[in-house]
Order: C-alpha cells, then structure tokens, then sequence
C-alpha cells in the first residue's frame, strides 16, 4: 500500500490525489452579486447538503492554489450574503466548464457562457434557467479554513426556496433521479454522467436488519465465485434460509446470475441443495 504524508507533497500533488479518490462530487453553480450589482456565475465540487431541518449546503470557494488568490465568489459572498445554486445536468456541462473561466472582476459569466439569468424571489442573485433545479440560499456564515494557496473557505447557507424546472417530475410529482442526467466532478478534466444507463439501485437497510455476513454459512462465505458485493447482498435478507447450501461452483454461478438482476430470494434458493 502507497502511503503519503500531505505535508511531503505539493498542494498541486495533493489536490490530484484529493480530487481524483474523492470523488465523483456533484457540482454547484453558484450564482452571485455584489454590493455594485455585478453578477457572478461559477460551479464548484466541494460542495453537499448537510441538513434537512434546516435545510443547510455548503460550499467552499477555496484559495487558488497556483497564486493564493481568492475568487469573485468569495469576494461576492462578503459584500452580499446571498446565492443562488444551480445543480448541474448533461445538458448544460460544457456551457458551466465554460462558467468556470477567471474572467476579470465584473465580468458576468451568465453572458460569457451563453446561460440564462431569471428573477429569484427572495435572494438578489438570478436563478439559472438551465438548471434543472434552482435552490436560493441565505448565508449564515463564511468560515475560514486558512491562509495558504488551495485552503477552503466553508460558505454554510440556508435554502430558502426551492425552484424545479416541472420537465423533472415523475407523474407522481417527484423530482425523477433517471430523468435528471445529473454530472459529477472527478478528478483532472473529468466528469461522470448520472443517468439511467448507470445508476442503480442498492435497497437500505433501514427498517429491516440483514443476517449480516458473520452469520452467512460457510458454503456462501467461502466460495471462490462470489464477490464483495454478491455477499453483501446475500447477507442483507432477514432471516437466513432453513436448510443444507452447496458449494458447487456450477450453483454458485448459477446463484451469482440471479444476483446481477437483484434477484435475491432466487439466489438463495439455488444455492439450497435439499
């Protein structure tokens, strides 16, 4: 195993390494004004929510590594508390890459990259037509994470509206995950794209309790078919099957198959060999 000790690099090297594991990061393109009414539009990837009641995001604008410089966010941030955050589709991914340009101060990115600036209702900063969700967000606190080239600085904001472009919805009149085509940052110049092609679903075990892979019978445990993940889910049903299991590698194939289409109960009961 490499090990690597932060302080022995670079901040170019270390942002690399941070950028490329930690990821993907959804991305947020932040809308914001000045107190001379100048508009700002740039996305940033560290950023998430952090609270449901209240609703809190945070981003974090961080110091430029090459320079230590600080960006019109930041600055914008300072003089007028509020944003506007924009999530991000396919749709749009090149037009933000295009956002994400250092113009010179004042310059409003909205223009540069071709996006569409709406009224909000309560903050001052504009909506993104784009986006297919738009949240407009107080800001509580800037906090400081340093004074170095590539130091964050946490931007914690309140949701005060919520603003959903209605194409999104499911006829159920939820926001649909598939139909969202949402990107992700990774690291260097790639991104990951969202939607129903690769996303899957992986049932929670919320309310149930799975057996857990301690109480998995050895037949399963030690098989040489069978992966990480076919166990995890071999492991997540309640209430372990009654009766003998094979270690037919033939069976276990069998069961690995019924697996890949989440077909659990299948599994188990080819992997019963009374």
């Amino acid at each position: 195993m490499k090990t690597i000790i932060p302080s022995d690099i670079s901040a170019v090297q270390l942002q690399q390494v941070m950028q490329t594991a930690i990821a993907p990061r959804p991305i947020a393109l932040a809308s914001t004004i000045n107190s001379k009414g100048e508009v700002n539009l740039s996305p940033f990837s560290f950023f998430n929510m952090f609270s449901t009641v209240p609703p809190i995001v945070i981003i974090s604008p961080s110091r430029r590594v090459r320079d230590n410089t600080t960006k019109h966010t930041l600055e914008n941030l300072k003089e007028v508390p509020e944003l506007v955050i924009g999530n991000v589709n396919f749709e749009m991914v090149q037009q933000v890459s295009l956002a994400s340009t250092e113009y010179e101060d004042g310059i409003n990115e909205f223009i540069k990259s071709g996006l569409t600036m709406k009224p909000a209702e309560i903050v001052k900063p504009p909506l993104i037509s784009e986006s297919p969700v738009n949240f407009e967000c107080k800001v509580l606190e800037i906090k400081s994470l340093g004074e170095l080239g590539g130091a964050g600085n946490l931007v914690i904001a309140e949701i005060v509206r919520i603003h959903i472009n209605e194409k999104y919805l499911d006829d159920a009149g939820n926001l649909d995950q598939k139909q969202l085509d949402l990107v992700a940052r990774l690291g260097g110049n790639f991104y990951s794209r969202n939607n129903e092609n690769n996303i899957f679903e992986v049932p929670k075990p919320l309310v149930t309790k799975g057996i857990g892979y301690d109480k998995l019978p050895n037949e399963i445990k030690q098989s040489h078919i069978f992966t990480g993940n076919d166990l995890g889910m071999l492991a997540n049903v309640e209430i372990l099957p009654i009766g003998r299991f094979s270690s037919e590698k033939d069976v276990h194939l069998l069961a690995q198959n019924y697996l890949k289409n989440n077909e659990i109960e299948n599994a188990w009961n080819v992997l019963k060999s009374d």
